[in-house]
């Protein structure tokens, strides 16, 4: 029988390639998830379980029928601007969930844990390319919660044996190539499939949110991963988890939280990505200017050396064309809900 992994956002962006490439490598994913932004059409590889994180009774349930030997942590609140705005959701529905999570996992026996975590607890580090010892001084209540739950992951290592893989990374962009699932949100706050949107009518245009950043161009720059080099990275930790306990011989083994960011070394600003996407569709991007958001960093731009030398990962589909091209392929597919 494979070994089950428990994938919490399952039915969401990240965590529905995730289950995809799960099942790939021969597991069977898990998804637990509440469709408060998921879809129950991208679960495709493996068993569903609705519900929520707060619900420990719930979990307990759920991790006593499936007895996974892993959990996948994507399940997050993640808009920036609702983030400065409504702090008090964020720390709930990110933090006090996550503990939820962590300690049913521990009761479970369940002890090793891969959290999909964000650059975002960097802060504002212009020209840096970030890595795993910069430090983390988060600009807003998102990466303030997932630098917490960062912390709770330690604490819970040094205390019960939690062995977990902490991957910090920021814009996620691209699709499944065989467009079976991809990323589609209501409402939609990602810069590239608000790019496609507008490209494609379902928008009036593009907004910039600030021109006046002291950039290349004006507008932000950001570290782009493609989704599916992202999720090879999870699958990538678990295995590393695996493998260190095979090493020691211990089912219990000490615990701890490796870190390990996800980039590219080199970041795009909002206008090379708008004309980059003007080549891949070949049509105009209807664009207007906007103000700044509160709580938007100048650049953040990540590194992956140690993912590379420990975790042999390489963020090989992760250029422009590429990442751009495929979620062109799913944005024609409609999405899901229709």
């Amino acid at each position: 029988m494979p070994d089950k992994v428990l994938v919490t956002g399952g039915a969401g962006y990240i965590g529905s390639h995730a289950c995809k490439a799960l099942a790939a490598a021969g597991y069977v994913p898990v998804t637990y998830d509440n469709l408060c932004t998921g879809w129950r059409e991208a679960v495709k590889f493996g068993p569903f379980e609705q519900g929520d994180l707060m619900d420990r009774a719930r979990l307990d349930q759920v991790f006593a029928e499936h007895e996974p030997i892993a959990v996948m942590h994507f399940a997050a609140l993640s808009q920036v601007g609702e983030a400065m705005a409504e702090p008090g959701k964020y720390w709930r529905g990110n933090v006090c969930a996550s503990l939820n999570l962590i300690e049913a996992a521990v009761a479970a026996g369940c002890l090793d844990f891969v959290f999909s975590s964000t650059c975002a607890t960097y802060g504002d580090h212009d020209g840096v390319v970030l890595d795993e010892n910069t430090p983390q001084t988060p600009l807003n209540s998102y990466g303030a919660s997932k630098r917490a739950i960062e912390d709770m992951l330690k604490d819970f290592g040094a205390a019960h044996g939690l062995r977990s893989v902490i991957f910090r990374y920021f814009n996620v962009a691209g699709a499944d190539p065989e467009a079976e699932v991809g990323e589609f949100h209501q409402p939609e706050t990602h810069l590239i499939p608000l790019i496609l949107d507008a490209v494609d009518g379902k928008r009036p245009a593009l907004t910039i949110n600030g021109s006046d950043y002291p950039t290349r161009d004006g507008t932000c720059v950001r570290d782009y991963v493609h989704v599916m080099d992202l999720v090879d990275a999870h699958v990538l930790g678990l295995e590393w988890l695996k493998d260190g306990r095979k090493r020691t011989g211990e089912a219990r083994m000490a615990g701890g939280a490796d870190v390990f960011c996800l980039g590219t070394g080199s970041g795009f600003s909002v206008r090379e990505v708008i004309d980059q996407a003007k080549l891949a569709t070949n049509r105009a991007v209807p664009v207007t200017e906007g103000p700044r958001r509160d709580g938007d960093a100048v650049a953040l731009v990540s590194g992956s050396g140690r993912a590379g030398a420990e975790l042999g990962w390489k963020a090989e589909r992760s250029t422009l064309p590429q990442m751009i091209g495929d979620a062109w392929r799913w944005h024609q597919t409609g999405g899901y809900g229709g």
